[in-house]
């Protein structure tokens, strides 16, 4: 396996975990900052939603760059908008760096992406993908409780400066470990979204959008679902951030092999049906932590299997618009962080807790209601494949 794959890999994970530690430190941020804890959300919430935004436009407007020299600028502005987190103290600045961050990171994300596929043979592509999805759940099992640590230690501003230190570290290495790589010919915006009128490829973009909307709904608001609903203290967070982030990896390698060993139609129609049932029964469980655990492990798993396996289904029913499909799909996965996180703040505070997994599970519901007519749907045609 090429080296650079794990190194773009390497750049999904503080990707990851830039976006990801805020869910974990919601209630230091909203203490610190003298916020409700829905408004310290709308940090998760206008990262993903600039993030799904940027991807495409971002993309067509950097063409004709140079791939090593956009991954480094992409970087530099990276590194620069978390140390505007680190230093700012007012609100609506934290929440502009935030922008800047997510815009810098789906480049980021979109060109690994694409470049690890260029770089394996077709045979391995579930693999690779699979390696990169890796890659931002580790930042799960590393990023977020060591994010939790060091916010719970240092403040919450703290696990920004870390992740501003690894990225400058990679922005080293990537200069002297990365080849020149020519841009390749892209679609103008218009094109890119003329590919959603079929009604194949857009119920697929739907398919990740529901999908991790409902996961969001909890996953945003976790750190309280644990403290309120299961009472865990404060000092085992991490621990069970730490345990959620192991089954997510091992759940992200798994979803990859699944596509090599039984398709990627088959793979993601049984991962969807599991994923809407464990969410379901996660509140059941919550009154007894025994059978929470295996129910969030599991969730954990499911959560970030369906990343690969339905990034090989795009590549399958596109593979001339691979590019372009992949950023749009990285649109409608942050597309759907955003929803889950406001969607849930709105329910938290409505309801309660217990109705985010249950509400969530009815948007993954969706998503396989989507999967379905996708693949019922014909083939695309030329004129959309060649568009």
């Amino acid at each position: 396996m090429d080296l650079r794959i794990y190194l773009f890999s390497l750049t999904a994970f503080i990707v990851g975990m830039v976006e990801l530690v805020v869910g974990g430190t919601l209630d230091l941020i909203s203490k610190d900052l003298q916020i409700p804890i829905r408004s310290a959300g709308l940090l998760i919430t206008v990262f993903s939603l600039t993030f799904a935004v940027s991807a495409p436009i971002l993309l067509t407007a950097t063409a004709r760059i140079e791939r090593k020299k956009l991954y480094l600028w992409s970087l530099v502005f990276f590194i620069l908008s978390n140390l505007f987190v680190v230093i700012s103290s007012h609100f609506m600045i934290l929440l502009v760096a935030r922008a800047f961050s997510a815009a810098a990171g789906s480049l980021l994300t979109v060109l690994s992406l694409t470049l690890a596929t260029h770089h394996s043979k077709p045979i391995y592509r579930g693999r690779v993908l699979g390696i990169l999805s890796m890659g931002t759940s580790s930042s799960l099992v590393l990023g977020v409780p060591i994010g939790i640590f060091l916010g719970q230690n240092y403040g919450w501003r703290s696990p920004f400066l870390f992740v501003s230190l690894v990225s400058l570290l990679l922005l080293i290495i990537f200069s002297f470990t990365l080849t020149k790589v020519a841009p390749q010919p892209t679609m103008s915006l218009r094109k890119q979204l003329f590919t959603l009128k079929n009604d194949k490829m857009i119920s697929a973009h739907l398919i990740l959008l529901f999908t991790i909307t409902g996961h969001l709904m909890l996953y945003a608001y976790f750190t309280p679902f644990l403290t309120n609903v299961l009472q865990i203290e404060a000092q085992w967070l991490s621990l069970l951030y730490l345990i959620y982030g192991i089954s997510a990896v091992i759940g992200g390698g798994i979803g990859g092999w699944s596509v090599d060993r039984f398709g990627a139609k088959r793979a993601m129609l049984t991962i969807l049906l599991s994923f809407a049932i464990c969410l379901l029964l996660l509140p059941w469980g919550a009154n007894h932590f025994l059978l929470f655990l295996p129910l969030m492990i599991l969730w954990g798993g499911l959560s970030w299997s369906i990343t690969p396996v339905h990034q090989n289904y795009l590549i399958q029913i596109a593979p001339k618009l691979t590019d372009i499909q992949l950023g749009l799909s990285n649109s409608a996965l942050h597309g759907g962080i955003a929803l889950g996180s406001a969607i849930g703040g709105w329910t938290m505070e409505i309801y309660s807790l217990e109705y985010n997994a249950w509400i969530g599970s009815i948007f993954v519901l969706c998503g396989l209601a989507s999967a379905l007519f996708s693949i019922s749907r014909p083939s695309l045609s030329q004129e959309v494949r060649g568009s």
